[in-house]
């Protein structure tokens, strides 16, 4: 009697744990079921877990966590050792237009602006101008530790750069000295130039009479964090050039290259304000 108790009691027990393993399968293959109808993987497969395992909350919880550093462990990627080692530069895309153009303002009497409704409304148009571009002025002075003096010899610099450039067609070296779109805008531009002139003679007659800053503004990209954004400072030249254009016989064809001319540009400058490899680059330029 003993024997056949303790044989039935071993039945019940092999019995127990059969149901707990076939509950774990069937767990699985409703996961695979809800897996293909676009349910979370992770989700599913802990709640049939935790509802198949005979255990303890304490064991599923113990799994789960588990399961749940395992799986973000698994997602850690490392970044390709030129990129940590800083061989690579990532790239910055313009927002690829000029945020508020600058436009000359049209002069108006110290009477209409003290004593007329059109006058105070004028005034406060040109004090909001005045703050916005102080401000712009003030984060780029802050986080880039921006200099007058130092970014105007920069921008003289790149003014000379990407004119020459572009005589040349250098359409290499032009890409990275400016936006995407103002490359697009160039080399159209370039085209239709050579399908007029075999070549170009430009000088740069140094050194620049003027250059100011006509407006600073400031474009974001995240309304969260303000230092996310793009600056733009629109700046004019005043200097004098001179330009020669031949055919493909080697004549002259326009300009004269005796003759020195003035010329005023008025350029868009553009830089990262969230890049630490940012530089300006030229993105526009305004005719008036």
């Amino acid at each position: 009697m003993a024997l056949m108790r303790l044989q039935a009691g071993r039945h019940i027990c092999q019995s127990s744990h059969n149901r707990g393993f076939i509950s774990i399968y069937g767990s699985c293959r409703s996961y695979s079921d809800y897996s293909k109808n676009g349910f979370s993987r992770r989700g599913i497969f802990g709640q049939g877990i935790e509802n198949a395992l005979p255990y303890g909350s304490a064991k599923v919880t113990e799994l789960k966590c588990l399961l749940t550093e395992t799986r973000s462990m698994s997602t850690r990627v490392k970044a390709p050792p030129q990129v940590r080692q800083g061989g690579l530069q990532l790239a910055i895309f313009s927002p690829g237009m000029i945020y508020d153009p600058y436009t000359p303002r049209e002069p108006i009497s110290f009477l209409r602006r003290c004593f007329t409704p059109s006058g105070w409304k004028r005034t406060k148009e040109d004090i909001i101008v005045e703050l916005k571009n102080a401000y712009a002025i003030a984060k780029l002075r802050k986080l880039t530790g921006y200099s007058k003096k130092e970014f105007y010899q920069e921008a003289i610099k790149l003014y000379k750069e990407i004119s020459t450039l572009i005589v040349k067609g250098d359409k290499t070296s032009l890409r990275k000295a400016v936006t995407e779109h103002m490359y697009s805008v160039l080399k159209n531009e370039m085209k239709q130039r050579e399908s007029r002139w075999n070549s170009v003679y430009w000088e740069l007659v140094e050194p620049v009479m003027s250059i100011r800053t006509l407006r600073a503004r400031m474009i974001g990209v995240d309304k969260n964090n303000l230092d996310k954004a793009f600056i733009q400072l629109t700046l004019e030249f005043l200097s004098k050039q001179k330009f020669e254009a031949y055919d493909l016989k080697g004549a002259v064809v326009s300009g004269d290259k005796a003759k020195e001319v003035l010329v005023r540009d008025i350029w868009v400058f553009e830089r990262s304000l969230f890049h630490t490899r940012s530089y300006w680059r030229l993105c526009g330029r305004i005719s008036l």
